[in-house]
């Protein structure tokens, strides 16, 4: 039971639901916060769904893996493709039933979210535009959780989505390299700056010495992330791409920044940390 528990653990890749939990805050507390008794539906649909979509990822790529990645659980004989298709439908329908719970528009949302996922899943081998997919994928959940605030949704998480789908978009692009050989392209790098781009346009007057302090973390540790990259030596695509998927949360607490909650950014740092955490012992990718 301990090895199986792993391998739904691996093909869920779990290490990254704290960046999906801390979308969820954002966009929440981006549209007026409250509303708490829809947090524990919100965080539990929204980890149904990212989950379920990366069961299917693994379960879509079952050919490509067998033939660049021997190791991952379908391949190796972990676990059966059939099982992988039932449980991460499954998880799908669960993420959407536990978000009408919230509210009739996250359900709603939920399933533009769910088609968006199973489309990106479908096509990202063969399709060169598929980042913008997967960006597309994080920009719903921030739409969908700010349906939970008690402001209603507004212009600020759907702003505050699309930057983090810029952010998404660039990783992605990345992480395409990591299975196959070659240089890593420059120019889908500056889509990583998105979130800073747009905090220093949107934040005025006070706002923006917030805003500064954290686009410097965010900046610093992006530097970090792809620093291998301009500067030659031995390239971990998948290195890479997990620091960058723990900084997802940087991105999150940039699109609070102007707010002077003192519990919001504690919580948002655990989160990060818990996300490294979690990453040495389930792979991000």
């Amino acid at each position: 039971m301990p090895s199986y528990l792993r391998t739904l653990l691996v093909l869920g890749r779990v290490s990254n639901l704290p960046t999906v939990w801390s979308n969820c805050l954002a966009g929440w507390w981006l549209a007026g916060g409250g509303n708490y008794g829809k947090l524990p539906w919100l965080f539990l649909g929204t980890s149904f769904l990212y989950v379920g979509g990366m069961f299917l990822n693994d379960a879509c790529d079952v050919e490509f893996d067998r033939q660049r990645r021997a190791e991952r659980p379908i391949p190796s004989g972990k676990i059966s493709r059939e099982r992988v298709w039932q449980l991460g439908w499954g998880a799908l329908g669960c993420g959407i039933a536990l978000l009408f719970f919230s509210s009739l528009t996250a359900g709603m949302l939920g399933i533009v979210l769910a088609t968006c996922i199973f489309t990106y899943n479908l096509v990202h081998k063969f399709l060169t535009a598929s980042p913008w997919l997967m960006g597309a994928c994080r920009f719903w959940v921030y739409v969908i959780a700010g349906t939970a605030g008690a402001g209603g949704l507004n212009g600020w998480p759907i702003f505050c989505g699309a930057a983090l789908a810029f952010y998404i978009v660039g990783l992605s692009y990345v992480a395409k390299r990591e299975s196959f050989r070659g240089p890593i392209p420059y120019w889908p790098l500056i889509f990583l700056a998105a979130p800073v781009i747009l905090a220093m346009l949107l934040n005025t007057g006070g706002y923006r010495l917030h805003a500064l302090w954290i686009s410097l973390v965010l900046t610093l540790w992006t530097a970090r992330c792809v620093r291998p990259i301009f500067f030659g030596g031995e390239i971990n695509v998948g290195r890479i791409v997990s620091n960058l998927l723990a900084g997802i949360v940087f991105v999150d607490w940039l699109a609070v920044a102007p707010d002077d909650s003192c519990w919001l950014a504690p919580v948002l740092l655990g989160l990060f940390g818990l996300t490294k955490l979690l990453q040495k012992f389930v792979p991000a990718t």
